[in-house]
């Protein structure tokens, strides 16, 4: 009951609060809008012009917010009609403006500079060009002279890509001696963006700077984000610091974001690191998804590990479910900076995560080992730091190195990292046999072959595709071949479709060696849906004398 009193009190006690700010505010706002328009009257002599603005040909078209200067104003009927057409432009309401506008023409009531400025600024509303000249006009024929809002509102009214009726208005502006300054600035640039004028934008930013103004927050975040978005990432970055540097104003996150997913877009690692930095770091935003995602590939390719880390944990922080396509592009950093046990822990750390890596995950590691053997003995000893360290030895890591050595044609070495992997406690898959049989083939080496088979079914691992296609070929490879059907058949049987490269290594083996059976791989090859390569088809028309033969083994797919 207590704290329910204590609220109630509360709350009495602001809503007091709040009365007197707005009896204060509106005391403070009469005297000023009386000023005003005593002011404005003293320019108007009814006598001597008869405006015809006030006719029944008002367009109802014309929204537009008032300028406050003429609310709470006297009670004469000018001040009533100003605060009127104030409260329709408040609301939208363009049909009573210009009902407003006949009234007063009725009435007689000659208008004054405030009215002329919510017809101004109806017709910037809705860029009525026309319409708005001809008010410009009606004014000046009354006698009021305009001020620095009126050609504002000039400016509004007309299209952005009309080049034409800006230069017009300048040169008006100069023909009254009133000079341009951040908001006439602010209208110029701004709408010169919005039609995607970068260049034009730039020179009147530039031309703001010569007259000794500085750019106002929504004229620097309109430039910023337009060339942004242009793909100017380093222009974006350059305006935006030079910007926060010399004003006190900062920008809002949404610019920056912009930058930053320009950066990332370009590929520009300086920027995306300092755009990341503002971005996260210090005004504590969180990009998107597909934001993280274009940061990660530039930290991938230019091996900003630390970069990439940091993304991986504001995904985390929106929530967003980790998968391999967030995780690679951190491995492939790190192989950037030459970071081989971080890349191969981060195998680990992918496990852990219920994410299965894959050796196209691993395709970084394996450039980056496969450029001698030096290079594969020392991911060796990479394996066993990682392992004396406590850490899991994935299978990946090892099949990597497996397939390194295989890159480097040595069979040998390979064959001795599937065996040593008991060491580590690695359990080999049907990645590692697949490798194996790889080198086999280019070795020819159909006894080792039909080893690692026999291996493969006593760790009761199930062959694929991919097995039984290299079973085929390796059995290709010897003059006695007939094994090769065995296991196409099996394959077959398994509701398995041999892939083309099975076909095209049969046909070869069987017309060079004048076995008639090609013909049937042939019909068999087109039966499954493939059309017959046209190197195939080249080498039997040739008679086996233009040999283009398939892709070398290390770059069929793994």
């Amino acid at each position: 009951m207590l704290a329910s009193s204590s609220r109630s009190a509360l709350k009495r006690a602001q809503h007091k609060i709040r009365n007197v700010a707005v009896e204060v505010s509106a005391a403070t706002c009469i005297r000023e809008q009386r000023r005003h328009v005593s002011a404005a009257q003293v320019a108007i002599d009814p006598n001597t012009y008869t405006s015809p603005i006030f006719n029944d040909r008002g367009d109802p078209r014309l929204p537009r917010k008032g300028d406050g200067q003429y609310r709470l104003q006297g009670h004469t009927p000018l001040a009533r009609h100003n605060m009127e057409l104030a409260f329709a432009l408040d609301y939208k309401n363009t049909t009573k403006v210009f009902t407003l506008a006949q009234r007063m023409k009725k009435e007689g009531v000659q208008p004054d500079i405030t009215t002329y400025r919510s017809l101004l600024e109806a017709c910037a509303h809705q860029m009525l060009n026309d319409e708005a000249r001809a008010v410009f006009e009606d004014m000046l024929a009354m006698g009021i002279q305009p001020d620095r809002q009126t050609f504002h509102s000039l400016l509004k009214s007309s299209a952005p890509v009309e080049q034409t009726e800006l230069h017009r208005v300048l040169k008006l502006m100069e023909e009254w001696n009133i000079q341009p300054n951040e908001i006439t600035y602010e209208i110029i640039i701004t709408r010169f963006t919005q039609v995607r004028r970068l260049e034009l934008a730039l020179q009147y930013l530039a031309q703001l700077g010569r007259a000794g103004l500085s750019p106002t927050l929504n004229t620097a975040s309109a430039v910023i984000s337009a060339a942004a978005d242009m793909g100017f990432p380093r222009l974006a970055l350059d305006l935006a610091l030079a910007f926060e540097e010399t004003s006190i104003r900062r920008l809002d996150g949404e610019v920056w974001v912009d930058v930053l997913i320009s950066c990332a877009e370009a590929l520009y690692a300086d920027g995306t690191v300092s755009a990341w930095r503002k971005v996260v770091d210090e005004l504590h935003i969180l990009p998107d998804e597909g934001c993280c995602i274009q940061v990660l590939h530039t930290a991938a390719r230019y091996g900003l590990s630390d970069l990439a880390l940091g993304v991986i944990e504001v995904l985390k922080k929106i929530e967003v479910a980790w998968s391999e396509h967030h995780l690679a592009p951190v491995i492939e950093a790190s192989c950037q900076r030459n970071e081989l046990k971080d890349a191969m822990i981060m195998l680990e750390f992918m496990r852990k995560n219920d994410i299965a890596p894959t050796l196209e995950t691993a395709t970084p590691i394996l450039q980056l080992i496969s450029k001698d053997t030096e290079a594969v003995d020392n991911a060796w000893g990479t394996l066993e730091i990682i392992h004396e360290e406590g850490h899991t030895v994935d299978v990946v890591a090892l099949n990597v190195v497996i397939q390194a050595a295989i890159a480097l044609h040595d069979l040998q070495r390979a064959v001795g990292t599937y065996k040593a992997g008991s060491k580590f406690g690695v359990q080999p898959n049907v990645d590692t046999f697949n490798l194996l049989l790889l080198g086999c083939i280019e070795a020819r080496h159909r006894e080792l072959g039909d080893r690692l088979l026999s291996d493969m079914k006593e760790a009761g691992i199930k062959p694929d595709a991919t097995t039984y296609e290299r079973m085929v070929r390796l059995c290709l490879t010897q003059s006695m071949y007939e094994d090769a059907f065995f296991y196409l058949e099996e394959m077959k049987s398994l509701n398995m479709v041999p892939p083309l490269v099975v076909y095209e290594a049969l046909v070869r083996k069987l017309f060079s060696v004048g076995d008639v059976r090609y013909k049937l791989a042939l019909e068999e090859l087109k039966e499954c849906g493939y059309d017959v390569p046209k190197r195939l088809k080249t080498y039997i028309d040739s008679g086996g004398a233009h040999d283009n033969p398939t892709p070398k083994l290390e770059q069929v797919v793994l």
